[in-house]
């Protein structure tokens, strides 16, 4: 009797059909990127890869600021009001459905439907502690990983063929995963696995005469790494991308998990990853609609889960929900 086995993790797709360590290193790190460990990320994000080979990827031309204010302006156009620095206290409920929101300046605004992109425990917070997500046996899941970031200014232009994205790999995999589960004291190895981005964007820099780059790594949620240390062990690495970087560097500022915290609220400055099949549904998120009618939710901490295009797909899906009604399952 013949017996086939199945790769179950991205890990083992990697042993098993890769003979170059250079090429274990490149596939596992579109797992380490969302701060996954690829010991325990189902096969399926082998698709990740594949499908940034088949389709390729994007960039905005003056960075994501520049989708916001497309986005904004849209909004305007199609006469929709924005209300900035107002605090939400709670959803109003009415009938049995959601009916507008609470603020904390005492004002009522009445609504026909809510839509939350909120971090997750904040919605149920909202609901007078009412668990609102979780229908399908898919809870909103805590965040596990975050993100360090360092923005560069450096001396010289952007030399000409530069590549816009470098992954430096970390040079000990086992203290890289180490420091993923948090069993590394600051979240990161000396030689971490880095992200640099070189973009060819005039938008970004005062002139010829200067180029900006962004390197950035993952670390666990919620690490109270001194900023500084950090960003010493990300420029290191960053160097081996980019020749005579610190003779270069003009200046930097270093984003935390802290900042992210601040700005999002999500506990720990966590970052959503993309919904990913198998394990158990571990690496799903919970689907658009609530138990509350009338209330949906959208953005990372929803279904399809973390990053700019399916954040982008939680808002269609919404779309689809409101127009087409709770039977609407996406495009056919």
């Amino acid at each position: 009797m013949l017996r086939t086995r199945t790769a179950g993790t991205l890990a083992e797709v990697g042993a098993w059909e890769l003979r170059d360590p250079r090429l274990t290193a490149l596939l596992e790190s579109y797992a380490l990127a969302h701060g996954l460990d690829p010991r325990a990320t189902p096969a399926s994000a082998a698709v990740l890869p594949y499908m940034e080979h088949a389709f390729g990827t994007w960039y905005v031309r003056g960075g994501m600021r520049e989708l916001a204010r497309a986005v904004y302006e849209r909004c305007l156009a199609r006469r929709v009001e924005f209300r900035f620095g107002t605090e939400v206290t709670g959803v109003l409920e009415k009938d049995g459905r959601a009916a507008g929101l609470e603020c904390a300046d005492g004002t009522v605004t009445e609504a026909d439907l809510v839509v939350a992109g909120v971090a997750p425990g904040v919605l149920d917070r909202l609901c007078r502690g009412t668990p609102v997500r979780g229908d399908g046996g898919v809870p909103a899941r805590p965040g596990e990983a975050s993100r360090v970031t360092v923005l560069m200014a450096l001396r010289g232009g952007r030399p000409q063929g530069t590549p816009h994205r470098t992954v430096v790999h970390a040079m000990d995999r086992e203290a890289e995963l180490a420091a993923l589960s948090g069993a590394t004291p600051g979240g990161l190895p000396e030689h971490p696995t880095v992200t640099v981005l070189r973009p060819d964007d005039p938008a970004l820099v005062p002139d010829a005469g200067h180029e900006a780059a962004t390197v950035t790594a993952v670390v666990p949620a919620g690490v109270a790494a001194p900023a500084e240390d950090c960003a010493e062990k990300l420029i290191t690495a960053a160097g081996r991308a980019i020749p005579g970087l610190r003779d270069r560097l003009l200046r930097h500022e270093v984003r935390t998990p802290d900042d992210i915290a601040g700005e999002t609220g999500v506990a720990g400055g966590a970052v959503p990853v993309p919904a990913l099949a198998a394990a158990g549904g571990r690496l799903l998120q919970p689907s658009n609609s609530t138990r509350l009618p009338g209330l949906f939710t959208v953005g990372g901490w929803s279904h399809p889960g973390g990053g700019l295009p399916h954040a982008g797909m939680s808002g269609a899906l919404v779309a689809g929900l409101i127009v087409e009604g709770p039977e609407f399952r996406g495009s056919q």
